[in-house]
């Protein structure tokens, strides 16, 4: 592979870890499948199987969060000479928001590793197979009521008006809220 293509690859891995914490987080089951081969194996925690099973497992638990958060740092790619498969190290804290606050099942933060391989099929790169390390878990209580005190909400997880899927929306919303719009290259005179 050349430096371009070694760059071009580990930036579409990077984009494809990316878009599974959203998934998971948005609760867009389409989203996360397209992160994995569905020959794909997932060794999660106590859970081992294929995408579909997968994906099966984690969303009821997921549905009994009113939020999740999952912050991805650090990201080591090693790509394989053959330019097909690689290896993929990602770094992450993960904020689960659940009732009862006081439960730790429901409301934790943990610390956790994705230790992905991923294959090249054609020209998309996607999870082949992964194992989760967790790192720790830790209690804490998120407060909904604190949330809904600071100001209106987007829309709840799993729904699809949510301004994330239709980025030039957000922007009509915020300029909205701005008290008119901003043109490009509009200085704000």
């Amino acid at each position: 592979m050349t430096p371009m293509e070694e760059l071009l690859a580990e930036r579409a891995i990077e984009r494809v870890l990316l878009r599974y914490a959203r998934g998971v987080d948005r609760l867009d089951r389409d989203l996360v499948e397209r992160c994995y081969w569905p020959d794909a194996v997932d060794h999660h925690g106590a859970f081992t199987g294929l995408r579909e099973e997968f994906i099966d497992w984690a969303f009821p638990l997921l549905e009994r969060h009113w939020a999740t958060m999952h912050h991805l740092a650090n990201i080591t790619v090693e790509l394989d000479p053959d330019g097909v498969h690689a290896g993929a190290e990602t770094y992450g804290v993960a904020y689960h928001c659940g009732e009862p606050a006081d439960d730790i099942r429901w409301s934790n933060v943990s610390g956790f590793r994705y230790v992905d391989a991923f294959e090249r099929r054609g020209d998309e790169w996607r999870i082949a197979q992964r194992v989760v390390a967790i790192e720790f878990v830790a209690p804490w209580s998120p407060s909904l009521a604190w949330v809904e005190r600071l100001g209106p909400r987007l829309p709840r997880r799993g729904d699809r008006t949510d301004p994330v899927y239709d980025h030039g929306r957000a922007l009509r919303v915020g300029e909205r809220r701005a008290g008119g719009a901003r043109r490009a290259g509009d200085r704000g005179r």
